[in-house]
Protein backbone atom coordinates (compact mmCIF):
# COMPACT_ATOMS: atom_id res chain seq x y z
CA UNK A 1 0.00 0.00 0.00
CA UNK A 2 1.42 3.36 -1.05
CA UNK A 3 0.67 6.44 1.04
CA UNK A 4 2.44 8.78 -1.37
CA UNK A 5 -0.77 10.69 -2.14
CA UNK A 6 -1.01 11.77 1.50
CA UNK A 7 2.35 13.53 1.27
CA UNK A 8 1.87 15.67 -1.81
CA UNK A 9 1.95 19.43 -1.07
CA UNK A 10 -1.33 21.36 -1.13
CA UNK A 11 -1.84 25.01 -2.01
CA UNK A 12 -4.95 27.16 -2.00
CA UNK A 13 -4.81 30.97 -1.99
CA UNK A 14 -2.07 31.87 0.50
CA UNK A 15 -2.26 28.50 2.26
CA UNK A 16 0.65 26.17 1.51
CA UNK A 17 0.78 22.79 3.24
CA UNK A 18 3.57 20.22 3.19
CA UNK A 19 1.12 17.30 3.05
CA UNK A 20 -2.58 16.42 2.99
CA UNK A 21 -2.97 15.47 6.64
CA UNK A 22 -5.02 17.69 8.96
CA UNK A 23 -5.23 17.32 12.72
CA UNK A 24 -8.97 17.27 13.34
CA UNK A 25 -10.45 19.60 15.97
CA UNK A 26 -10.91 17.77 19.27
CA UNK A 27 -12.33 19.35 22.39
CA UNK A 28 -9.81 19.17 25.23
CA UNK A 29 -11.52 21.46 27.80
CA UNK A 30 -8.20 22.06 29.56
CA UNK A 31 -7.79 25.82 29.10
CA UNK A 32 -7.98 27.44 32.54
CA UNK A 33 -11.20 29.50 32.59
CA UNK A 34 -10.97 29.77 28.82
CA UNK A 35 -7.30 30.79 28.60
CA UNK A 36 -4.91 28.46 26.71
CA UNK A 37 -1.93 27.48 28.85
CA UNK A 38 1.67 26.69 27.97
CA UNK A 39 0.67 23.02 28.11
CA UNK A 40 -1.84 23.67 25.31
CA UNK A 41 0.87 25.38 23.24
CA UNK A 42 3.22 22.44 23.79
CA UNK A 43 0.46 19.96 22.81
CA UNK A 44 -0.08 21.61 19.42
CA UNK A 45 3.62 22.33 18.84
CA UNK A 46 4.37 18.64 19.36
CA UNK A 47 2.05 17.75 16.44
CA UNK A 48 3.52 20.52 14.29
CA UNK A 49 7.04 19.23 14.88
CA UNK A 50 5.82 15.75 13.95
CA UNK A 51 4.85 16.99 10.45
CA UNK A 52 1.07 17.34 10.64
CA UNK A 53 0.26 19.39 7.53
CA UNK A 54 -2.46 21.56 9.07
CA UNK A 55 -3.67 21.73 12.66
CA UNK A 56 -7.26 22.75 13.38
CA UNK A 57 -7.61 23.71 17.01
CA UNK A 58 -10.20 22.41 19.39
CA UNK A 59 -13.40 24.44 19.33
CA UNK A 60 -12.87 28.01 20.61
CA UNK A 61 -15.85 30.17 21.45
CA UNK A 62 -17.05 33.64 20.53
CA UNK A 63 -18.05 36.39 22.96
CA UNK A 64 -21.69 35.45 23.54
CA UNK A 65 -23.64 34.26 26.59
CA UNK A 66 -23.46 30.48 26.92
CA UNK A 67 -21.29 30.12 23.85
CA UNK A 68 -19.64 27.21 25.66
CA UNK A 69 -20.97 24.47 27.91
CA UNK A 70 -17.83 23.69 29.91
CA UNK A 71 -15.74 26.22 31.83
CA UNK A 72 -12.35 25.20 30.44
CA UNK A 73 -13.26 25.26 26.76
CA UNK A 74 -11.00 28.01 25.35
CA UNK A 75 -12.26 31.47 24.45
CA UNK A 76 -11.28 33.23 21.23
CA UNK A 77 -11.87 36.74 22.53
CA UNK A 78 -10.52 38.90 25.32
CA UNK A 79 -6.96 40.04 25.95
CA UNK A 80 -5.86 37.13 28.14
CA UNK A 81 -7.23 34.33 25.96
CA UNK A 82 -5.97 35.89 22.73
CA UNK A 83 -2.54 36.30 24.30
CA UNK A 84 -2.64 32.58 25.08
CA UNK A 85 -3.55 31.81 21.47
CA UNK A 86 -0.71 34.02 20.25
CA UNK A 87 1.64 31.84 22.25
CA UNK A 88 0.10 28.74 20.64
CA UNK A 89 0.41 29.89 17.03
CA UNK A 90 3.95 31.16 17.59
CA UNK A 91 4.93 27.75 19.00
CA UNK A 92 3.32 25.94 16.07
CA UNK A 93 5.12 28.16 13.54
CA UNK A 94 8.44 27.73 15.34
CA UNK A 95 8.01 23.97 14.87
CA UNK A 96 7.23 24.21 11.17
CA UNK A 97 3.46 23.88 11.36
CA UNK A 98 0.37 25.62 10.01
CA UNK A 99 -2.75 26.15 12.13
CA UNK A 100 -6.23 27.63 12.29
CA UNK A 101 -8.65 28.06 15.17
CA UNK A 102 -12.06 26.44 15.01
CA UNK A 103 -14.56 29.16 15.91
CA UNK A 104 -17.65 27.92 17.69
CA UNK A 105 -20.88 28.53 19.58
CA UNK A 106 -22.40 25.45 21.21
CA UNK A 107 -26.01 26.66 21.13
CA UNK A 108 -28.57 24.71 23.12
CA UNK A 109 -26.32 21.83 24.19
CA UNK A 110 -25.87 22.18 27.92
CA UNK A 111 -23.71 19.27 29.05
CA UNK A 112 -23.14 20.32 32.63
CA UNK A 113 -24.51 22.55 35.36
CA UNK A 114 -21.52 24.89 35.28
CA UNK A 115 -23.56 27.85 33.99
CA UNK A 116 -27.05 27.41 35.49
CA UNK A 117 -27.72 31.15 35.54
CA UNK A 118 -27.14 31.59 31.78
CA UNK A 119 -29.88 30.33 29.45
CA UNK A 120 -28.49 28.41 26.49
CA UNK A 121 -29.07 30.23 23.21
CA UNK A 122 -31.49 28.45 20.88
CA UNK A 123 -31.95 28.82 17.14
CA UNK A 124 -35.71 29.11 17.55
CA UNK A 125 -35.76 31.69 20.35
CA UNK A 126 -32.84 34.06 19.75
CA UNK A 127 -33.95 37.62 19.05
CA UNK A 128 -32.88 39.34 15.85
CA UNK A 129 -30.61 41.49 18.02
CA UNK A 130 -29.05 38.32 19.46
CA UNK A 131 -28.51 36.97 15.97
CA UNK A 132 -26.90 40.13 14.68
CA UNK A 133 -24.53 40.34 17.64
CA UNK A 134 -23.64 36.65 17.25
CA UNK A 135 -22.74 37.27 13.60
CA UNK A 136 -20.64 40.26 14.65
CA UNK A 137 -18.83 38.21 17.29
CA UNK A 138 -17.99 35.47 14.78
CA UNK A 139 -16.51 38.21 12.59
CA UNK A 140 -14.56 39.69 15.51
CA UNK A 141 -13.01 36.31 16.30
CA UNK A 142 -12.16 35.85 12.61
CA UNK A 143 -10.31 39.17 12.58
CA UNK A 144 -8.43 38.15 15.72
CA UNK A 145 -7.36 34.89 14.04
CA UNK A 146 -5.83 36.78 11.16
CA UNK A 147 -4.30 39.46 13.39
CA UNK A 148 -2.64 36.84 15.62
CA UNK A 149 -0.97 35.22 12.61
CA UNK A 150 -3.05 32.07 12.14
CA UNK A 151 -2.88 30.54 8.67
CA UNK A 152 -6.59 29.71 8.26
CA UNK A 153 -9.76 29.62 10.33
CA UNK A 154 -12.55 27.09 10.59
CA UNK A 155 -16.20 27.77 11.36
CA UNK A 156 -17.90 25.01 13.36
CA UNK A 157 -21.20 24.50 11.57
CA UNK A 158 -21.65 20.81 12.40
CA UNK A 159 -22.72 18.25 15.01
CA UNK A 160 -25.88 19.92 16.28
CA UNK A 161 -24.26 23.08 17.67
CA UNK A 162 -25.69 26.57 17.13
CA UNK A 163 -25.09 27.06 13.40
CA UNK A 164 -26.22 23.51 12.74
CA UNK A 165 -29.32 24.10 14.86
CA UNK A 166 -30.32 26.79 12.36
CA UNK A 167 -29.84 24.32 9.47
CA UNK A 168 -32.04 21.64 11.06
CA UNK A 169 -35.83 21.93 10.86
CA UNK A 170 -36.23 20.18 14.22
CA UNK A 171 -34.34 22.91 16.10
CA UNK A 172 -35.15 25.85 13.82
CA UNK A 173 -38.88 26.57 13.94
CA UNK A 174 -38.51 30.28 13.26
CA UNK A 175 -41.02 32.02 11.00
CA UNK A 176 -38.85 35.06 10.20
CA UNK A 177 -36.00 35.46 7.70
CA UNK A 178 -33.78 33.05 9.66
CA UNK A 179 -36.28 30.19 9.48
CA UNK A 180 -38.10 28.50 6.64
CA UNK A 181 -39.30 25.20 5.24
CA UNK A 182 -36.25 24.61 3.05
CA UNK A 183 -32.63 23.97 3.97
CA UNK A 184 -31.61 26.87 1.74
CA UNK A 185 -33.81 29.25 3.75
CA UNK A 186 -32.54 27.93 7.08
CA UNK A 187 -28.95 28.43 5.87
CA UNK A 188 -29.25 32.23 6.00
CA UNK A 189 -27.71 32.43 9.48
CA UNK A 190 -24.61 30.51 8.35
CA UNK A 191 -24.41 32.47 5.10
CA UNK A 192 -24.53 35.78 6.98
CA UNK A 193 -21.81 34.57 9.37
CA UNK A 194 -19.55 33.56 6.48
CA UNK A 195 -20.09 36.91 4.73
CA UNK A 196 -19.22 38.82 7.90
CA UNK A 197 -16.13 36.72 8.55
CA UNK A 198 -15.00 37.08 4.95
CA UNK A 199 -15.34 40.86 5.22
CA UNK A 200 -13.28 40.76 8.43
CA UNK A 201 -10.34 38.80 6.99
CA UNK A 202 -10.28 39.84 3.31
CA UNK A 203 -10.27 37.73 0.17
CA UNK A 204 -6.91 35.96 0.50
CA UNK A 205 -7.38 34.42 3.95
CA UNK A 206 -8.66 30.84 3.79
CA UNK A 207 -11.99 30.06 5.46
CA UNK A 208 -12.99 26.46 6.18
CA UNK A 209 -16.43 25.39 7.38
CA UNK A 210 -17.09 22.10 9.13
CA UNK A 211 -20.46 20.59 8.31
CA UNK A 212 -22.21 17.31 9.09
CA UNK A 213 -25.39 15.56 8.17
CA UNK A 214 -25.58 13.74 11.54
CA UNK A 215 -26.32 15.49 14.81
CA UNK A 216 -25.28 14.65 18.35
CA UNK A 217 -29.03 14.73 19.01
CA UNK A 218 -29.72 12.13 16.27
CA UNK A 219 -26.99 10.19 14.46
CA UNK A 220 -29.32 9.11 11.63
CA UNK A 221 -30.37 12.62 10.55
CA UNK A 222 -29.67 13.96 7.06
CA UNK A 223 -30.08 17.63 6.21
CA UNK A 224 -29.70 16.90 2.49
CA UNK A 225 -31.39 13.73 1.27
CA UNK A 226 -30.38 14.18 -2.37
CA UNK A 227 -27.53 15.80 -4.33
CA UNK A 228 -29.98 18.53 -5.34
CA UNK A 229 -30.70 19.39 -1.70
CA UNK A 230 -26.97 19.40 -1.00
CA UNK A 231 -26.50 21.93 -3.81
CA UNK A 232 -29.06 24.23 -2.17
CA UNK A 233 -27.15 23.91 1.11
CA UNK A 234 -23.53 24.22 -0.03
CA UNK A 235 -23.57 26.58 -3.01
CA UNK A 236 -24.83 29.60 -1.02
CA UNK A 237 -22.03 28.98 1.50
CA UNK A 238 -19.48 28.89 -1.31
CA UNK A 239 -20.87 32.13 -2.72
CA UNK A 240 -20.70 33.74 0.72
CA UNK A 241 -16.97 33.02 0.98
CA UNK A 242 -16.27 29.45 2.11
CA UNK A 243 -13.03 28.15 0.58
CA UNK A 244 -12.81 24.60 1.92
CA UNK A 245 -15.59 22.28 3.10
CA UNK A 246 -14.71 20.02 6.03
CA UNK A 247 -17.23 17.19 5.72
CA UNK A 248 -17.73 15.32 8.97
CA UNK A 249 -18.81 11.70 8.90
CA UNK A 250 -18.59 9.09 11.62
CA UNK A 251 -17.04 6.69 9.07
CA UNK A 252 -15.42 8.25 6.00
CA UNK A 253 -15.94 5.17 3.81
CA UNK A 254 -19.74 5.28 3.93
CA UNK A 255 -21.48 6.54 0.76
CA UNK A 256 -23.61 9.66 1.11
CA UNK A 257 -26.32 8.84 -1.44
CA UNK A 258 -27.52 5.67 -3.15
CA UNK A 259 -26.07 4.92 -6.57
CA UNK A 260 -22.56 6.20 -5.85
CA UNK A 261 -19.74 5.33 -3.47
CA UNK A 262 -18.83 9.01 -3.03
CA UNK A 263 -18.76 10.05 0.60
CA UNK A 264 -19.85 13.45 1.94
CA UNK A 265 -16.55 15.12 1.05
CA UNK A 266 -16.69 13.58 -2.42
CA UNK A 267 -20.15 14.97 -3.09
CA UNK A 268 -19.26 18.38 -1.64
CA UNK A 269 -16.29 18.66 -3.99
CA UNK A 270 -18.34 17.51 -6.96
CA UNK A 271 -21.10 20.03 -6.20
CA UNK A 272 -19.04 23.08 -5.27
CA UNK A 273 -15.77 22.59 -7.13
CA UNK A 274 -14.01 23.64 -3.92
CA UNK A 275 -11.38 21.68 -1.99
CA UNK A 276 -12.78 19.36 0.67
CA UNK A 277 -11.55 17.62 3.81
CA UNK A 278 -12.76 14.12 4.63
CA UNK A 279 -12.87 12.85 8.21
CA UNK A 280 -14.27 9.95 10.18
CA UNK A 281 -12.44 7.03 11.80
CA UNK A 282 -9.32 7.43 9.63
CA UNK A 283 -6.83 4.71 10.55
CA UNK A 284 -9.14 3.14 13.13
CA UNK A 285 -11.81 0.43 13.11
CA UNK A 286 -14.44 2.04 15.35
CA UNK A 287 -16.04 5.47 15.17
CA UNK A 288 -15.32 8.19 17.71
CA UNK A 289 -18.56 7.81 19.66
CA UNK A 290 -17.19 4.57 21.10
CA UNK A 291 -14.43 6.58 22.77
CA UNK A 292 -16.99 8.59 24.73
CA UNK A 293 -18.42 5.29 25.91
CA UNK A 294 -14.99 4.41 27.29
CA UNK A 295 -14.03 2.05 24.48
CA UNK A 296 -10.78 1.87 22.59
CA UNK A 297 -10.48 0.69 19.01
CA UNK A 298 -7.94 -1.11 16.87
CA UNK A 299 -5.87 0.49 14.13
CA UNK A 300 -6.62 -0.36 10.50
CA UNK A 301 -4.93 0.22 7.16
CA UNK A 302 -5.26 3.29 4.93
CA UNK A 303 -5.86 1.59 1.59
CA UNK A 304 -9.48 2.72 1.14
CA UNK A 305 -8.58 6.25 2.20
CA UNK A 306 -5.74 6.53 -0.29
CA UNK A 307 -7.85 4.98 -3.05
CA UNK A 308 -10.42 7.73 -2.67
CA UNK A 309 -7.79 10.46 -2.33
CA UNK A 310 -5.97 9.30 -5.46
CA UNK A 311 -9.30 9.24 -7.33
CA UNK A 312 -9.71 12.92 -6.46
CA UNK A 313 -12.75 12.60 -4.20
CA UNK A 314 -11.27 15.04 -1.67
CA UNK A 315 -8.10 17.05 -1.12
CA UNK A 316 -7.26 16.77 2.57
CA UNK A 317 -7.72 14.15 5.27
CA UNK A 318 -8.50 15.00 8.89
CA UNK A 319 -7.19 12.59 11.51
CA UNK A 320 -8.40 12.84 15.09
CA UNK A 321 -7.97 10.06 17.63
CA UNK A 322 -4.97 8.45 15.90
CA UNK A 323 -2.97 11.70 16.21
CA UNK A 324 -4.33 12.29 19.71
CA UNK A 325 -3.07 8.84 20.71
CA UNK A 326 0.29 9.21 18.94
CA UNK A 327 1.78 12.62 18.05
CA UNK A 328 4.24 10.81 15.73
CA UNK A 329 1.47 9.21 13.63
CA UNK A 330 2.21 11.27 10.49
CA UNK A 331 5.95 10.54 10.59
CA UNK A 332 5.30 6.82 10.99
CA UNK A 333 2.89 6.73 8.06
CA UNK A 334 5.34 8.68 5.90
CA UNK A 335 8.15 6.26 6.77
CA UNK A 336 5.94 3.26 6.02
CA UNK A 337 6.24 2.09 9.62
CA UNK A 338 2.63 0.93 9.77
CA UNK A 339 3.43 -1.76 12.32
CA UNK A 340 4.42 0.99 14.77
CA UNK A 341 1.01 2.70 14.63
CA UNK A 342 -0.96 2.39 17.85
CA UNK A 343 -4.46 1.26 18.71
CA UNK A 344 -6.57 4.01 20.26
CA UNK A 345 -7.10 3.89 24.01
CA UNK A 346 -10.14 5.72 25.37
CA UNK A 347 -8.20 7.12 28.34
CA UNK A 348 -6.25 9.27 25.85
CA UNK A 349 -9.29 11.55 25.61
CA UNK A 350 -8.55 12.88 29.08
CA UNK A 351 -4.79 13.31 28.60
CA UNK A 352 -2.97 16.29 27.12
CA UNK A 353 0.47 15.35 25.84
Amino acid sequence: MSTESLFKPFQYKNLELKNRIVMAPMTRAQSDNGVPTQQIADYYARRAEAEVGLIISEGTVINRPASKNMQNIPDFYGKEALSGWKNVIDAVHENGGKMGPQIWHVGDTRSSAEYPEIPMEKASTMSLEDIQDTIAQFAASAKSAKDLGFDVLEIHGAHGYLIDQFFWEVTNTRTDEYGGKTLKERSKFAVDIVKAMRAAVGEDFTIIIRLSQWKQQDYAVKLAHTPEEMEEWLLPLKEAGVDIFHCSQRRFWEPEFEGSDLNFAGWAKKITGQPTITVGSVGLEGDFMSAFAGQGTEKTDLSELTRRLERGDFDLVAVGRAILQDPEWVKKVKAGSMDELQDFKAESLAVLY
